[in-house]
């Protein structure tokens, strides 16, 4: 009987895990380390790196859970979407919010006592913004919910500087800028080649209301607006030569995949390079980022 209790509450914290979104997350607190790294001269003090990037980490996984939870009946009407435990009702919303309000409070709780009050506050406020402002107000009212919220999608890097500085500087909001203005190009090419998806789970996402050539033109427009963007640690001298090349050769690559999305000659060939583009856009943000860390420890 023990035995298979604690099977199903494996599996139940399995199915948890699941939801948090982990590979999102990954990423969001990679930003966030990068963040902490870059607001101090030399290397930050270890103790509170560690502390930060477990309390935004549980704060960003418990904002993953509620989304899920408040999105449960769209996601199950989605093919990518429909097996996940809150769309197919094998967490119910009872058990979601118990362990989004347990992680949450508990990253909270480590950002208050081993980091300090602003970055609590702020990876809170980031927290409302998407699980809440996002997920429930902006992304079934508008196509321009990717643009408007991914603003609290690219607060990570300003949660790991405040974490360390105790303060959050222009050059803390220029790599927000360089996130935000990432979001626009990845998310549209992801609801290009899922646009059949989308129709069916109601949201109105770019393709579906506006077209598969409007959208690919404007994957195309953020993206030089992109590139630009990440010339701007450069100019801004919070980045040498080292980043600068790497902005421009990555920046050249996911440019040119924009530009064959845009001139595609057919349905197929679009979807076919959007995915490619959606998968490269993850990496580029990855590189970019770790481009500016090696820079500034290297060059800087």
């Amino acid at each position: 009987m023990q035995h298979a209790l604690d099977v199903s509450l494996g599996h139940k914290l399995t199915q948890y895990y699941v939801l948090t979104k982990p590979r999102v997350t990954q990423l969001a607190v990679f930003c966030a380390v990068i963040g902490m790294f870059l607001a101090v001269p030399g290397f930050p003090p270890i103790g509170r790196v560690v502390a930060a990037t477990i309390g935004i980490w549980l704060l960003a996984s418990a904002a993953f859970a509620v989304n899920c939870l408040a999105e449960r009946q769209l996601d199950a009407r989605m093919a990518r979407t429909a097996r996940r435990a809150s769309a197919s009702g094998e967490l119910s919303a009872p058990e979601i919010l118990l362990g989004s309000g347990i992680i949450g409070g508990a990253g909270m709780f480590v950002l208050l006592q081993f980091v300090n009050p602003l970055t609590m506050w702020l990876t809170f406020a980031t927290f409302v913004g998407y699980a809440i402002v996002y997920t429930m107000l902006l992304k079934p009212m508008t196509p321009q919910n990717i643009v408007i919220g991914g603003a609290s999608g690219a607060m990570p890097p300003a949660l790991g500087w405040a974490a360390m500085a105790d303060q959050v500087p222009a050059q803390a909001w220029v790599l927000v800028l360089i996130i935000f203005v990432w979001t626009p190009p990845h998310f549209w090419a992801l609801a290009l080649y899922r646009t059949e998806d989308f129709r069916k789970s109601g949201l109105p996402m770019l393709p579906v209301t506006h077209g598969a050539r409007y959208t690919r033109l404007h994957i195309l427009l953020y993206t030089i607006a992109l590139v630009a963007t990440t010339l701007l640690p450069f100019a801004m001298r919070m980045s040498g030569w080292l980043y600068l090349v790497a902005a421009l050769a990555l920046g050249a690559e996911f440019l040119r995949l924009t530009w064959a999305i845009w001139r595609a000659p057919t349905e197929q060939a679009s979807d076919l390079l959007a995915r490619r583009t959606f998968r490269y856009s993850i990496v580029y943000l990855s590189l970019l980022f770790a481009a500016l860390l090696v820079d500034h420890y290297l060059v800087a």
